[in-house]
């Protein structure tokens, strides 16, 4: 990484959302006919959705050029198919449930790093909803064939580890039989992304109500993705951290995802914030001062905001996070350890993590595997010498152009 020589005055627009586009992946190949997904994300995660739903009986012709995906939906799953996530837990968590729409046995697995984050909501609310769960492993986890074809109905299940298990129950419920009825254990964490998902079933024709949704079918649309909102959390914070202006197209008042949220924990540390109908832009103000607050609905910027933070005038305390130690990594304690490493005072709370500021000595950060990881320490190096992040390639899973975008910040 090398420093910026100046303030930044820069207008960007980060690729489609990542979770949009698996949503609508699924809705698409889930609803008979021909769906078109303008503005789609072409990454990792997105291309593990639709390898799945192709194995699912979709047919998927993409066009990255034009950032184009066409989706033939209403097909039957391909008789003893392997589905194999990657890295994506989108993909993973979405698929189960659709998978046990039907009598063929599917077989969902994902990378080591996958495998290691906990599945068991999401595996309990299926064999409620009268799936057939096999665990090939450790039970809870991944790998997991499943079979149906589920009733579905009531079912119970704990919204403390990730909002995905309900998202993926949602998706499936107007394909089985008596629908289906969630009712949950626990607080929902990542409240937003239930809030999207909803969002792209009604456009594809499918009406959530509270938790509940009706037996029915999907409708095949176009359907227009916005850009990523937790990709330009990295954006915004250049402009925080390295002063000036950044503006992000496409993200307006209208936008369907939490994240755009993440302006406003920028605002409440000293930068000015302006929102349009089509863009969100955040300014510098020339300091930066220190905030606690509760993350735990917008928590895939929070890396974003402790890279931040390392150059505020005061201690930054991010509460409500305590879930995201099992996301790709162990997201609090891996902020934490490299923060350190840099010499800057980080502490693991039980809920998240308190960042004093400080001037970080030249360091080579870890990523862990972690995309998130290496976009947010990169923030870092817009203002210190000698940052190096180890394996930016991670970066692929989500945003495999980051490191040429973010480079636009110095022209």
């Amino acid at each position: 990484m090398h420093p910026l020589a100046r303030t930044v005055d820069a207008v960007v627009r980060p690729p489609g959302s990542k979770s949009i586009t698996n949503r609508a992946l699924l809705c698409a190949a889930l609803a008979p006919g021909t769906s078109t997904l303008a503005g789609a994300l072409f990454a990792d995660d997105t291309h593990a959705m639709v390898d799945a739903v192709t194995a699912l009986g979709a047919t998927v012709t993409a066009s990255p050029e034009s950032r184009t995906m066409t989706v033939r939906g209403g097909g039957a799953p391909v008789s003893g198919a392997v589905i194999d996530a990657r890295q994506s837990g989108t993909t993973s968590r979405f698929v189960l449930p659709a998978a046990a729409l039907f009598d063929t046995r599917t077989v969902v697995d994902g990378t080591s790093q996958l495998r290691a984050r906990p599945f068991a909501p999401v595996l309990d609310g299926l064999r409620q909803a009268g799936g057939r769960v096999e665990e090939l492993g450790e039970p809870g986890f991944l790998p997991v064939a499943v079979s149906g074809p589920s009733r579905g109905g009531k079912v119970h299940v704990s919204g403390a580890i990730s909002s995905q298990f309900l998202s993926g129950l949602l998706m499936a419920g107007p394909l089985m039989r008596d629908g289906i009825d969630v009712s949950l254990t626990s607080a929902l964490v990542s409240v937003p992304y239930v809030e999207m998902t909803k969002a792209v079933m009604a456009a594809f024709g499918v009406t959530v109500h509270g938790l509940s949704v009706s037996p029915g079918s999907y409708h095949a649309r176009t359907y227009h993705i916005e850009p990523d909102a937790s990709a330009a959390s990295y954006f915004l914070g250049a402009a925080a951290i390295a002063g000036g202006r950044v503006t992000v197209t496409g993200l307006g008042t209208g936008s369907v995802q939490g994240d755009t949220r993440f302006a406003d924990a920028l605002q409440r540390m000293g930068a000015s914030v302006t929102r349009t109908a089509d863009s969100l832009t955040v300014s510098s103000t020339g300091g930066l001062r220190g905030i606690d607050i509760d993350m735990a609905d917008i928590s895939d910027t929070a890396q974003t905001l402790a890279a931040v933070a390392v150059f505020a005038d005061s201690p930054t305390r991010v509460r409500g996070i305590g879930f995201i130690r099992g996301k790709e990594t162990n997201r609090v304690a891996a902020m934490v350890t490299e923060l350190q490493r840099a010499g800057i005072d980080a502490v693991e709370d039980e809920d998240g993590f308190t960042i004093t500021p400080g001037t970080p000595r030249p360091t080579a950060f870890e990523t862990y595997e972690d995309h998130r990881m290496a976009m947010s320490l990169s923030l870092i190096g817009l203002r210190t010498p000698g940052i190096e992040i180890l394996d930016p390639g991670c970066v692929s899973k989500t945003y495999p152009d980051f490191f040429a975008d973010l480079d636009t910040l110095a022209s």
